[in-house]
């Protein structure tokens, strides 16, 4: 395991756990905690042995309460830049999965952290909120929120501030499993493994699909995903599957 003083990589087979280790501070998203996730991800980007992403808080209280306000008081902050904090698939691409194992509070941008990656899980303590109508901020990251929960649900969250439970977050689709805290980790690294046991390329070309009706018209996203999952279906792999059932045995992937 590498460790900063903010943020932890640690590496489980195939699964790669960032975790925020600021639990003092319910893990709020300071200067040193955003510079250790961008350090991370781009730490998982280039690792050959890491498949799947799981990231998740320290402690049992917080997955991020969000942005650090005593710093934005001491900085006067005004608006933030969109790379102020990660956000996958927009200030940082991450073409691998990612899971967000919510262990506590998931508020402002800890919620965005937990909105940006693939899948989520969540303790049954844990609680998620856009607090930003609360202190006066804004949350142009919520943007693709509507693609992920009903709007009225994504409006709701965005005009009150309040937090709903894990079991409604799981009811409105934003959450796919929760559990008690004592199975976060294990839950989230069995979903992992689970995922890093299919075939790369079709797992790659996968979560592109999930995300290009959210992009393009129905018919260009057709296309689009023909011309994505051509190289899978001509790929050695694509072969490999077929052949290993047929003769009972499990497949061995090359990626190619």
């Amino acid at each position: 395991m590498t460790e900063t003083d903010a943020v932890t990589y640690e590496l489980r087979g195939q699964v790669a756990w960032l975790t925020i280790n600021r639990p003092e501070s319910r893990n709020a998203l300071g200067r040193e905690v955003r510079d250790g996730l961008y350090e991370g991800t781009r730490r998982f980007n280039e690792d050959a042995d890491a498949s799947v992403m799981v990231l998740t808080g320290a402690g049992e209280k917080a997955f991020s309460a969000g942005g650090d306000l005593k710093e934005m008081a001491q900085t006067s902050l005004t608006v933030p830049a969109p790379d102020f904090i990660p956000q996958f698939g927009r200030t940082i691409e991450v073409s691998k999965p990612t899971i967000a194992a919510v262990n506590g509070v998931a508020y402002a941008g800890g919620f965005l952290l937990a909105q940006s990656c693939d899948l989520c899980v969540a303790a049954e303590s844990a609680r998620f909120a856009i607090t930003e109508v609360k202190v006066g901020r804004g949350a142009p990251w919520a943007a693709p929120l509507p693609w992920l929960v009903p709007p009225r649900i994504a409006m709701q969250l965005l005009l009150t501030g309040d937090p709903i439970d894990a079991e409604r977050a799981y009811q409105v689709g934003l959450v796919n499993e929760v559990m008690p805290m004592a199975e976060l980790r294990s839950t989230a690294q069995r979903l992992a493994e689970q995922i890093a046991a299919n075939a790369p390329l079709s797992v790659l070309a996968a979560k592109k699909t999930v995300r290009l009706t959210a992009e393009r018209p129905l018919h260009d996203a057709y296309d689009e995903a023909e011309r994505m999952w051509e190289p899978v279906y001509l790929s050695d792999d694509a072969q490999e599957g077929p052949a290993a059932f047929a003769e009972k045995r499990a497949p061995q992937w090359k990626g190619q």
